[in-house]
């Protein structure tokens, strides 16, 4: 049994247009699709989206191919979101790729800030192989990671976004989370050149994440 990790890099009109919302807004970071149910002319979909509701409502009341949805708003500014869609083309070849018998995807899967998705799937190595020659051409893969697949290979790393792993990866190097804390936040936001209130949310994002996954994997 295989496993496979890449980044789907789509231009701007092969993007969802909630996911380009979100690329095109610095107050929203990843919404991370959770669970999914394709019908013939439509999917329905439960998200997490790290940002705020109203802007995203206001976006989703605006496209002809929602047919409904519910928003339910978290504590932290973040919102759980389920939409029904009608389905695009652009959805149907992306969403096909990784479609092949015995493949199942790993959720979640996170379209992140950066306009890049990020996609897991477990399954035999001819099905790994068909989903990434399956990705239409114009859209770019990158293979983070293929091999056999272990538990511990599909982590909690999976629901950060890049900007928020990078935040993580800069505040160990420096220090930040040493045993004698040896760096600051500013000295955080110089490597990832933010302010340091930026840098301060990207690590508390990440750490909610990481921590909330580690609770759901004990439990």
């Amino acid at each position: 049994m295989r496993y496979l990790d890449v980044e789907i890099h789509q231009s701007p009109a092969e993007r969802n247009p909630m996911h380009q919302f979100l690329v095109a807004r610095d107050d929203y970071t990843a919404a991370r699709l959770l669970a999914r149910e394709t019908f013939p002319d439509e999917h329905a979909m439960v998200f997490h989206v790290d940002g705020p509701d109203s802007p995203y409502r206001e976006s989703l009341e605006e496209r002809d191919a929602v047919r409904a949805y519910a928003i339910d708003t978290c504590p932290d500014g973040s919102f759980y979101l389920y939409v029904r869609e009608r389905l695009t083309t652009d959805d149907r070849e992306f969403s096909t790729a990784f479609v092949q018998p015995g493949l199942v995807l790993v959720f979640p899967v996170v379209y992140q800030g950066d306009g890049t998705v990020r996609v897991t799937a477990v399954g035999p190595a001819e099905a790994v192989q068909r989903s990434v020659e399956s990705v239409p051409e114009t859209m770019d893969v990158e293979v983070r990671a293929v091999g056999e697949y272990l538990a511990d290979r599909v982590d909690s790393r999976l629901g950060l976004t890049q900007r928020q792993f990078e935040a993580v990866e800069a505040a160990v190097d420096t220090g930040y989370y040493g045993t004698t804390r040896e760096a600051t936040l500013s000295d955080v936001a110089t490597r990832l050149d933010c302010a340091s209130g930026t840098a301060a949310e990207l690590l508390r994002r990440a750490e909610r994440t990481v921590m909330a996954s580690l609770v759901a994997d004990g439990s």
